[in-house]
């Protein structure tokens, strides 16, 4: 467990709770409107930003651990997709 100097201050935490939600929110709906569009290369933007997303959910994940309240953590990737694809794709 971090010590009390490493810990984030409680507005800190709250942000970085408002950070994670925001992000796992935007990975969700990159992910679905991937299975929505047909235009290749929005497909390929949206790809990407939902790679980003999860990369930067696990970084705020990290951080999450130096909160000094803490929530359970949502799962940082939703894989369904109106194509039947995921991650893998």
């Amino acid at each position: 467990m971090p010590t009390r100097a490493q810990m984030l201050a409680a507005h800190e935490s709250v942000d970085l709770h408002e950070m994670l939600n925001m992000k796992t929110l935007g990975l969700a709906k990159s992910k679905l409107l991937q299975g929505l569009v047909f235009d290749v290369e929005l497909k390929s933007l949206l790809k990407k930003d939902a790679e980003q997303s999860a990369q930067a959910i696990e970084n705020l994940q990290r951080l999450y651990a130096r909160a000094p309240f803490q929530a359970p953590v949502p799962p940082n990737r939703p894989t369904p997709t109106l194509d039947g694809g995921g991650e893998d794709e």
